[in-house]
């Protein structure tokens, strides 16, 4: 009997042994549950450094925190996605805003995932925390996109609005009218007078026909009183192309007097910006006398940089402003583009014409220019929704409940009130954050970040 007892007592010895090497040296379950287990931790600045135990950030030293377990729900439900637009889901069947059918899948479990840029997350915000950090929202929908371009303008002359004086006889000037640079004439105002031989010739000439054309009218020798006009006449069209007015020369035939002095008169009214001829001077055929430039239309030169190239055309209107003249506005419109682009600056010169009434505007001057171009009636986007990346562009809208989902988005033109037309990414009726950008931002980034360390520790 003692000795039954004796082996009952050495199984139960035997079985409690094994017991305790079981619980002490045998893992309690599957290694990667016990890794979902672990806490991790991250920066605060830097949420790419995931490590999962406590310590210092390797980057800028500041102390790790740990992070928050996300919530897997493992409970599967049918639901139904675009295949146009993997965000858009319903939870019953039917079509998409393209009108295509709906697709089912199984919400709740790991492929129910939303399609977002990379190293960003969906993220959910409750109405209290959006309250708290000022998280406002904007309806996407169509409006009007219209592009301002600013830039500078130089003004300069209309070259076809310039006008050289010249004579086409030698001769001395007995006199000039017009004395000095920058003074105003009109139009037909006498320049100066020139004494010439050759125009003294040329009006003596002329005289003798007419006396000799009317002796033959009296005398009725009809053949040559018809010669004599022919030469009459080639005499008066050699005095005009000599530059003698007709009224000039109706004075002479009037009077029947040579005029000493031939007067040259002013082409166009303008300013005399160039005089290189001196009272009593000897003048030869061909020399250049003075230089007048009408200012009451001007030229625009505007630097066109190369984006904005597109939306440029010839004829558009132009708004020119001078910074120190408050209200008052110029318009003309672009004429003409240089076929070469300057390469130094890198922009292209346009030409506006601009009237310049009141002759305010002068040769040299610099002053603003306005252009737009109107896109039309576009699907747009609040310029401050949009998070630039320099490669990508995304937005973050609001989903069902909660949610909050970054989205990649292409733009077309800014408007000048501040809209992205929106060429694909959105559709109308979407809401999209436009503040608090930058602090959804960063909590998407770390909701990516630490589903990518779950996911390495995981596997």
């Amino acid at each position: 009997m003692k000795h039954k007892w004796k082996i009952v007592a050495l199984a139960i010895a035997v079985s409690l042994i094994g017991g305790y090497v079981l619980i002490t040296y045998l893992p309690l379950g599957h290694e990667s549950h016990r890794e979902e287990q672990k806490q991790l931790y991250t920066c605060p600045m830097h949420p790419q450094i995931v490590q999962d135990a406590p310590g210092e950030c390797p980057i800028c030293g500041m102390k790790l925190v740990p992070l928050k377990k996300e919530e897997k729900h493992r409970e599967k439900k049918t639901m139904y996605r675009s295949t146009m637009n993997p965000n858009e889901v319903s939870d019953k069947p039917g079509k998409d805003s393209m009108g295509m059918e709906m697709i089912p899948f199984e919400a709740g479990g790991e492929d129910d995932e939303i399609v977002t840029p990379s190293g960003l997350a969906p993220v959910t915000i409750t109405r209290e925390k959006r309250e708290m950090i000022g998280l406002s929202l904007e309806e996407v929908k169509v409006r009007p996109i219209r592009k301002e371009i600013r830039t500078s303008v130089r003004i300069v002359p209309d070259e076809t609005r310039q006008y050289r004086v010249m004579t086409k006889v030698s001769g001395w000037v007995e006199k000039l009218y017009v004395n000095q640079t920058g003074q105003f004439v009109k139009k037909g105002a006498p320049l100066l007078s020139i004494y010439s031989p050759e125009l003294l010739s040329a009006q003596q000439e002329y005289l003798s026909a007419l006396r000799a054309g009317q002796k033959f009218r009296d005398g009725r020798d009809a053949d040559m009183s018809d010669t004599m006009n022919e030469i009459g006449t080639a005499a008066r069209e050699r005095l005009r192309l000599l530059d003698i007015s007709d009224y000039q020369i109706d004075r002479i035939r009037s009077t029947g007097k040579i005029e000493r002095a031939a007067t040259l008169y002013a082409p166009s009214s303008g300013y005399v910006t160039e005089k290189t001829v001196l009272q009593g001077q000897k003048i030869m055929v061909n020399d250049a006398l003075m230089e007048i430039v009408d200012l009451s239309v001007i030229w625009g030169e505007l630097d066109i940089h190369e984006s904005d190239l597109p939306y440029v055309k010839t004829g558009m209107p132009v708004e020119v402003t001078l910074s120190y003249w408050e209200g008052k506005t110029f318009r003309g419109r672009i004429s003409f583009f240089n076929p070469f682009m300057d390469p130094d600056t890198r922009v292209l010169k346009a030409r506006v014409v601009i009237p310049n009434g009141g002759l305010v505007l002068k040769p040299n001057m610099y002053g603003d220019a306005k252009l737009s171009y109107n896109v039309g009636r576009k699907l747009a986007v609040c310029d401050q929704a949009v998070m630039r990346t320099g490669v990508h562009n995304y937005v973050f809208i609001a989903g069902k409940g909660d949610l909050i989902v970054p989205y990649e988005v292409k733009l077309g033109v800014r408007s000048s009130d501040g809209y992205y037309e929106v060429i694909s990414g959105l559709k109308g009726g979407e809401r999209v954050v436009t503040s608090a950008n930058f602090l959804v931002d960063s909590e998407s980034s770390l909701r990516a970040a630490f589903k990518e360390a779950s996911g390495a520790h995981t596997h």
